[in-house]
């Protein structure tokens, strides 16, 4: 009996041709050679390679190190090189050409998929905000009055961006507790996971023209789940008057694959309904396309599920935060990241921070491993999530882990 084709896939498998999301990978045989692949199934196509065998006009653009000459082609290229992917792995014709260029998974290594630019990083769930208002300010008002009138932000440190499966070292840094009489120095005693996504910009734009809610699909390529790691002990000393610092700065995890975002179209949702009313460059309520997606995330702790937060429910949408990202005239370029912020639901097993989880420590989660109020050294985090696809199907979105390890 022949041996079953890696491209014949498995009924509902979420990494199918209807998703093909882009990464980075280097074999075994050359490890210093880094080239772009596309996931189908368990499998990581040699996308650069596969141009090349069948003679494509994309060779310049696919047999690179890294996302980057793609994702500044502009969305004219994103979609005519999709719809040459698919052809590639859907087309019986192409099979000797594309069978010999696919490497399982598990025999690869996974690198971030992109140089970055610029990263910042929101805060676009109400009931996130709303959570982290009640524990830090119980006697006043949970959302800040700016809340619900902008996408609150902040930038954040690009350079220590790293890609899923890359430990995480405890930070250290000053400090102080109410009962203390001075900060402290010494390793982080609150740390935490943020549940994130990420977008990823393609097309730069010219500094002194902001990007309006419509452009949004000219100048994003895709998205990634994405792991804010924060040290709240060191967070909370520091970030009043400037916001986070030290506190975040010391490690963000994204997943080794981009999803485009046209494999995402049947995910696209209305956002919840808004209470004020918005300024003209955020207004989206006459916007064709909704703005939200219907992203399913899980968090694991150690392979338990301890939370499930819904994308779907965030305020604010990535195209809001990308107008007012802009708005003042700066600049976009290829390879800038900007996060949605924790991602948070109504019910206490929706929340994606154990900040909120465990109410700031006070109500420890009972787990098959034992009780847990912040991170312990040799905890790993794991990240997944899926969305609707087209007739019925779902779309894998690539996993962020992250373990932790003493510093």
């Amino acid at each position: 009996m022949p041996e079953q084709s890696p491209l014949e896939l498995a009924e509902g498998d979420p990494f199918g041709p209807h998703n093909l999301p882009y990464g980075v990978f280097t074999t075994a045989g050359e490890p210093e050679r880094r080239r772009l692949g596309v996931r189908v199934g368990g499998h990581v196509l040699d996308a650069g390679a596969a141009a090349h065998a069948l003679g494509s006009p994309y060779a310049a653009l696919l047999d690179r190190p890294s996302l980057n000459p793609l994702m500044a082609a502009g969305r004219t290229a994103w979609r005519d090189v999709r719809r040459a992917l698919t052809a590639w792995v859907t087309v019986p014709a192409h099979r000797p050409d594309i069978e010999p260029l696919l490497h399982p998974l598990d025999s690869v290594t996974l690198h971030l998929p992109y140089e970055v630019a610029d990263y910042v990083d929101f805060y676009a769930s109400e009931h996130h905000a709303t959570n982290v208002g009640r524990i830090f300010r119980p006697d006043g008002d949970a959302l800040t009055p700016n809340w619900k009138h902008l996408p609150i932000g902040y930038h954040g440190r690009a350079g220590t961006i790293v890609v899923s499966g890359t430990d995480v070292t405890r930070p250290s840094g000053q400090r102080k507790s109410p009962a203390d009489p001075a900060p402290v120095f010494g390793p982080s005693g609150k740390l935490d996971i943020e549940a994130e996504v990420a977008f990823v910009v393609g097309t730069p734009s010219r500094q002194g023209s902001p990007v309006e809610l419509a452009s949004f699909r000219d100048h994003v390529f895709g998205l990634s789940l994405l792991n804010d790691w924060s040290a709240r002990d060191i967070q909370a000393w520091e970030y009043v008057p400037l916001g986070p610092f030290l506190g975040k700065s010391f490690a963000t995890s994204v997943a080794a694959w981009v999803t485009p975002l046209e494999a995402l179209d049947a995910a696209r949702v209305a956002p919840p309904a808004r209470t004020d009313d918005l300024l003209p460059y955020l207004d989206d309520a006459q916007d064709e396309e909704p703005g939200g997606f219907d992203l399913r995330i899980s968090v694991s702790l150690n392979g338990h599920v301890i939370s499930e937060p819904p994308f779907s429910t965030m305020y604010w949408t990535a195209a809001q935060q990308l107008a007012h990202m802009t708005v003042n005239g700066a600049s976009l370029r290829t390879g800038d990241l900007f996060a949605s912020g924790t991602v948070s639901g109504a019910r206490r097993e929706e929340r994606g921070s154990f900040l909120e989880l465990t109410w700031n420590g006070t109500e420890p989660l009972e787990l098959p491993d034992g009780k847990r109020t912040f991170l312990e050294d040799g905890d790993e985090i794991t990240l997944t999530a899926w969305a609707p696809g087209p007739d019925g199907t779902r779309v894998g979105l690539g996993e962020v882990a992250g373990r932790i390890v003493a510093g």
